[in-house]
C-alpha cells in the first residue's frame, strides 16, 4: 500500500560526490550542481556528511547514471561507500588560515589520487576515513572521526611578539591574561607579567588555546609539519574512540616528504587489511591485538612520549 500511496517516495537513493579539498567551491559550479540535481533528483542536498561527501539525497535508480554522467563531465567524481577508502575531507588550511602548519588541500589531493582505486572498489575489511586538519584546533574534527587523522603541528618554539603582548596587557589587563591564558594552559607552561610572557615549550602540548586568545602576540613555530593519529571513529563495537598518536611529527612541505607520509599510510592500511576481522575499524583492530603488534606490523618506531609512566614490574610474560 505504501508505494501506491506515495509513488514519488518509493525510491530515495543518495549519490555521494567528492567535494574539493578544503571545501573550496565556486558559486558558479554550485549553481550548476543545484540545477542538475533539480533536473534529475529531489533537490535536497547535505553539505556535508560525516565522511565529508557532498550528498545528493533523493533520486531514482534509473536517473543515477544520467546525473553522474553530467557532473563527471564537469570534473566531479563519486565518493566512497562501503568497505573501502572513504572520501577524505580537509579544512581550509593555508588558503585562508594563518594557523595552518601544512598545505591541507595539497596533501588531501595527493592522498585522494593515490587511493582512487581503493575508493571506488571496496576490498577492505571495513571503511577507512582520512581527514586533514591544518593545526591543533582540528576544525575538521579528525581526531574523533578519522581512522587516519593528519593534524598540523610544529616542533620548535612558539613565536612571541612582545610589543603585541604589551598591547594585550594594556587593553585587557594582566589579571585577564592570567585568568584567560596562563591559568588555562593544561601543562602550566606559561608565565606572564606586565612586561613579558614566557612559554616553556618543552612542556607545551600544542593545544592552541593561548594562540587563539592572543593571535597577534603568539604564533605557531617555523618548523612545521603534522602529527599522524590512528584509530578514531564514532560508536560501533567498542564505542567512540579518539585517534592515538602514532607519528608525533612528520614534515609535509615537499613532494618527497608527502610521498614518505603516504608510504607510512600504506603500511598502516596493509597491516590492518591483513589483521582485521570483518566489519572491524582500524582502532578496534589495534584495541584487540595491542599496540606492539601494530608497531611491528607497520614498521613505525614507537616514541618514548607514548609511555604514560614507567613499568612498576620488571617481569613480563612472553605472550602479549
Amino acid at each position: 500500500m505504501i508505494p501506491e500511496k506515495f509513488p514519488e517516495a518509493v525510491e530515495f537513493h543518495t549519490v555521494r560526490v567528492q567535494p574539493p579539498p578544503g571545501f573550496h567551491y565556486s558559486t558558479k559550479e554550485l549553481r550548476v550542481l543545484m540545477d542538475l540535481w533539480e533536473k534529475y533528483g529531489s533537490g535536497i542536498i547535505s553539505m556535508h556528511g560525516q565522511t565529508g561527501n557532498l550528498q545528493f539525497q533523493g533520486i531514482t535508480a534509473e536517473k543515477v547514471q544520467e546525473f553522474f554522467d553530467e557532473i563527471n563531465q564537469r570534473g566531479w567524481d563519486l565518493g566512497g561507500a562501503g568497505a573501502c577508502v572513504r572520501t577524505g575531507s580537509s579544512c581550509v588550511g593555508q588558503a585562508r588560515c594563518e594557523m595552518a602548519c601544512y598545505d591541507t588541500a595539497k596533501v588531501h589531493m595527493k592522498v585522494l589520487n593515490n587511493y582512487t582505486d581503493d575508493l571506488h572498489r571496496p576490498a577492505l575489511p571495513y571503511k577507512v576515513k582520512f581527514k586533514f586538519s591544518g593545526c591543533g584546533n582540528d576544525c575538521n574534527n579528525s581526531i574523533q572521526r578519522a581512522d587516519i587523522a593528519t593534524i598540523g603541528t610544529w616542533r620548535d618554539a612558539i613565536r612571541v611578539d612582545m610589543a603585541e603582548y604589551k598591547k594585550y596587557v594594556a587593553e585587557r589587563g594582566l589579571e585577564t591574561i592570567q585568568k584567560d591564558v596562563v591559568n588555562r594552559c593544561p601543562t602550566r607552561a606559561i608565565e606572564a607579567n606586565a612586561d613579558e610572557i614566557k612559554i616553556d615549550n618543552s612542556n607545551c602540548v600544542r593545544c592552541m588555546h593561548c594562540l587563539n586568545v592572543m593571535t597577534k602576540a603568539l604564533h605557531i613555530g617555523k618548523e612545521r609539519g603534522a602529527s599522524l593519529l590512528v584509530g578514531g571513529k564514532g560508536h560501533l563495537k567498542v564505542g567512540n574512540m579518539l585517534g592515538s598518536m602514532m607519528v608525533p611529527f612528520i614534515p609535509l612541505n615537499t613532494d618527497e616528504e608527502i610521498e614518505k607520509y603516504i608510504g607510512i599510510i600504506d603500511s598502516i592500511i596493509q597491516w590492518w587489511a591483513e589483521a582485521a576481522l570483518d566489519h572491524e575499524r582500524m582502532g578496534e583492530t589495534i584495541e584487540r591485538l595491542g599496540m606492539q603488534q601494530f608497531f611491528e606490523g607497520t614498521g613505525i618506531e614507537p616514541a618514548v612520549e607514548m609511555i604514560s609512566y614507567p613499568r612498576d614490574n620488571p617481569y613480563f610474560k612472553a605472550e602479549y
